[in-house]
């Protein structure tokens, strides 16, 4: 049913594709027919990090529902979690259309969306209309008008906000779309933030009477060196969590794509290796001591077991769910139950 579905709306630009699926999958929510492309019956697979537990490893990355507006829809499809965002304090329309762009051949995806959402606010109440009670994630960045030495600020009002509301909050420092925002994953920028951060979350612990865990998205465009020093920097802080990777602006394996030369973050099957290397050379320097969320090419249940092996606790799917579908979900629960017998 899904590769129907798919042929018809890869018919349609990238984004009017977006744009018309996530509609359909709130009215077949609606109507009791989201059984007919879900992942079907998913055997619980329990898994705790970050002090949370998730009913599967395998949940959905940011990006694909940026305001919250699709997560009972999204949640019956068999994820073991959502993360929503990226979400700024103020409504913004991020950059000029096109920017997003379908590499079929390649199973990739290029996107230079720049952090387009409706708000923080928007989100929570799309939230606090929901029905969906499992492990939800809430992805967080700065407006592309405030400038990068005022980035904690955005960072701040955001995780006031919707701290009550999130299992866990990632700060998005990754993202190649908003101009200066990777410079925030090194040195003292780096660490100034995650000071605030941790700050303000003992704050917000006493505020609302319980913990919420921080995690950071790190891009896969880093040497091994800017690994070690980021995670560094993340265990020095107490950070509860990491995912890796975000899009990469490498385009060595789609030379071949007349869309290779369009601005942006690549995604999909080209991102795999990168984002699986980086994954490996931050759990040899962090250890058990922060979980590792491994997001980035996974297009197979073997990809899913990849990042597993490479130190990862828990995967995120995008590109891959785009192109294959509720399969690629339960595909991968059963791909990681095995890895771990």
């Amino acid at each position: 049913m899904y590769s129907l579905v798919r042929n018809l709306l890869f018919c349609l630009p990238a984004e009017a594709s977006h744009s018309v699926t996530l509609p359909l999958l709130d009215l077949a929510k609606r109507t009791g027919l989201i059984g007919l492309i879900s992942a079907g019956p998913i055997p619980p697979t329990p898994v705790t990090a970050m002090g949370l537990t998730f009913s599967n490893p395998v949940g959905l990355a940011a990006g694909l529902d940026k305001n919250a507006d699709h997560i009972d829809a999204l949640g019956a499809l068999g994820f073991g979690f959502l993360e929503v965002g990226t979400l700024t304090p103020r409504p913004q329309p991020g950059n000029p259309k096109p920017r997003l762009f379908r590499l079929a051949p390649q199973h990739a995806i290029i996107n230079r969306m720049g952090f387009n959402n409706k708000g923080i606010d928007h989100a929570l109440a799309s939230i606090a209309r929901s029905s969906y009670r499992g492990v939800l994630g809430i992805n967080i960045g700065k407006n592309f008008d405030t400038p990068v030495e005022n980035a904690a600020d955005d960072y701040l009002i955001c995780m006031r906000k919707c701290y009550s509301a999130a299992s866990y909050i990632v700060v998005n420092l990754s993202s190649p779309n908003t101009p200066g925002l990777r410079s925030l994953q090194f040195g003292d920028d780096l660490r100034r933030l995650l000071s605030l951060l941790k700050t303000e979350q003992a704050t917000l612990t006493q505020i609302h009477g319980k913990k919420v865990p921080l995690a950071v998205k790190i891009a896969p465009d880093l040497d091994d060196n800017e690994v070690r020093l980021i995670a560094s920097a993340l265990l020095d802080n107490e950070i509860e969590g990491v995912i890796a990777t975000n899009t990469t602006l490498d385009r060595g394996a789609v030379q071949d794509s007349p869309w290779k030369d369009q601005a942006g973050g690549l995604s999909g099957a080209p991102l795999t290796g990168k984002s699986t290397h980086v994954i490996r050379v931050m759990k040899e320097a962090v250890g058990d001591a922060i979980p590792i969320i491994g997001v980035g090419g996974i297009l197979s249940g073997e990809d899913a077991r990849a990042k597993i092996d490479a130190g990862a606790c828990l995967v995120q799917i995008y590109t891959g769910f785009i192109y294959r579908g509720p399969e690629l979900i339960s595909e991968s629960v059963a791909a990681i139950a095995v890895s771990r017998q």
